[in-house]
């Protein structure tokens, strides 16, 4: 989890803050739990126990510390009791909020802009995936059914091809040896093909740019990229929103 955790700590976050509060979630994060992202409050005025808020893949983490930081209240929210996430800017930091189901509205004021934002988007990405839990599978059949496509039809191909060399004599071994690509490569360079052919991302709006972050992040849940090559596009994308 500290490994985790690094990634946040370039963004205005407090060292201090973020390790309390991980000593906190160690014995919080449940079976398969992955914590997202952590908003931690930065008042204009100094703020020993601040407090902050832990969105991860399965629930919504508010953390209020008290008692001079001895002890902490934590209220969790699970995402299929979420309705929406709001963020609203002001002078002095952003507000970032939810609302239940239940018409139930908590929020967390004086967060860093650029942690505001990250928050709201990947609320949004948990929603949309509730929502939309079954768009994976179209997919997953769309791209099994273009790599068999070309593996079948190159086979009978290549023996014919071997065939052929064996009468002759043979001085490298590449020249007969067929290059499959493996499924991976294939994925990654139609991946990289569909990239070049859409518009630039300074070009696309805020709901084209949030759809794009929502089709890389099923390519990784489906094992299709790698947590490197998602982690790139993201925050490539997030620059834009």
């Amino acid at each position: 989890m500290k490994e985790q955790i690094k990634s946040f700590l370039n963004e205005d976050q407090d060292p201090k803050a973020i390790e309390k509060i991980t000593a906190k979630l160690e014995a919080l994060v449940m079976k398969n739990e992955e914590i997202g992202y952590i908003g931690v409050q930065k008042k204009p005025a100094i703020t020993v126990f601040p407090d902050s808020i832990v969105l991860t893949n399965k629930r919504i983490i508010m953390c209020k510390p008290k008692n001079l930081g001895l002890s902490m209240d934590i209220i969790d929210y699970d995402w299929e009791d979420i309705a929406g996430a709001f963020v609203k800017e002001n002078i002095l930091g952003s507000e970032f909020s939810f609302s239940t189901k239940t018409e139930l509205v908590i929020s967390i004021d004086y967060i860093p802009k650029n942690q505001a934002r990250k928050l709201h988007t990947f609320a949004k990405e948990q929603m949309d995936l509730l929502k939309n839990p079954v768009v994976i599978a179209p997919i997953l059949e769309e791209v099994a059914e273009e790599e068999s496509i070309p593996v079948l039809d190159t086979i009978p191909y290549e023996e014919e091809i071997i065939e052929e060399i064996e009468t002759e004599e043979v001085t490298n071994f590449a020249e007969i040896m067929p290059v499959i690509p493996t499924f991976s490569e294939s994925v990654s360079n139609s991946v990289n093909t569909t990239s070049a052919s859409e518009k630039k991302l300074a070009d696309l709006s805020q709901d084209e740019l949030f759809e794009k972050l929502q089709n890389y992040k099923k390519l990784l849940d489906n094992g299709l990229i790698m947590q490197g090559e998602y982690d790139t596009y993201k925050k490539e994308i997030l620059s834009y929103m």
